[in-house]
């Protein structure tokens, strides 16, 4: 962990500007198919949150830093860890964030600040513990301008089929692809109460502002997250 980081650029998608206070980018994870997702948030004093950071190339990089400062470095869960050792060595004065649960498994790659709950929430973002996941990950809800985004980690997926064996496991071994689910190493690893999941889930797809379903690993769904997320509750 007190080692030297590397800026270590994998292959990633242009940074998409999805409203006024809310970027999203998709890049690749070593030796696998699957995509992941940095969500980033401009707060409204100016500073930015990294959710599920990913490391960019260098212009991408200082897009970044003209939009606002990099503060908080949230790290979604035990696995999502990739870049946010790279993140603090790169922003050192940013506070990484993670859940309760997660802290041991994400200090053995960077010194943890506080957990979810020491996160400043206002009426412009927030982070929520989800309900039912023993406090293994949470949501972040950002308000924009055109409505409310929810930004889940893995406890929904929303990717499409892919080809060959891979594709094959993610359908139908871990049931992972297809649309917005709960997938079975979701419930088997994360889910401990799915009826106290499935309320809060319910309460955030009511959202009456809710615009956007923003998952860690591919798709985003624009217009009809309530949907989405009910969709993958009939999978829960």
């Amino acid at each position: 962990m007190e080692e030297k980081q590397t800026w270590k650029v994998l292959s990633h998608q242009p940074i998409e500007k999805v409203t006024e206070n809310l970027w999203r980018v998709e890049g690749e994870i070593p030796g696998m198919q699957l995509r992941r997702v940095m969500t980033l948030v401009k707060r409204h004093d100016g500073s930015i949150l990294a959710h599920s950071a990913i490391a960019l190339d260098e212009a991408s990089m200082a897009e970044i830093d003209a939009w606002g400062k990099i503060s908080w470095i949230v790290v979604p869960n035990g696995w999502h860890r990739i870049d946010a050792p790279r993140f603090k060595a790169r922003y050192p004065q940013a506070k990484v964030i993670c859940p309760s649960v997660a802290r041991k498994k994400v200090e053995e790659v960077v010194v943890v600040d506080g957990h979810y709950e020491d996160f400043p929430s206002d009426d412009e973002v927030k982070i929520e513990m989800l309900s039912g996941v023993a406090n293994k990950e949470g949501v972040l809800l950002v308000q924009s301008g055109d409505g409310q985004t929810a930004v889940f980690n893995d406890v929904i997926f929303d990717m499409p089929h892919l080809p060959g064996f891979y594709g094959f496991v993610l359908k139908h071994i871990t049931a992972s692809s297809g649309g917005p689910c709960v997938s079975r190493i979701g419930k088997l690893m994360v889910v401990h109460d799915k009826e106290s999941l499935r309320k809060h889930l319910e309460r955030i797809a009511a959202l009456p502002k809710l615009q956007r379903l923003i998952v860690s690993h591919h798709r985003m769904t624009t217009g009809r997250a309530g949907e989405a997320i009910a969709q993958a509750l009939s999978t829960l």
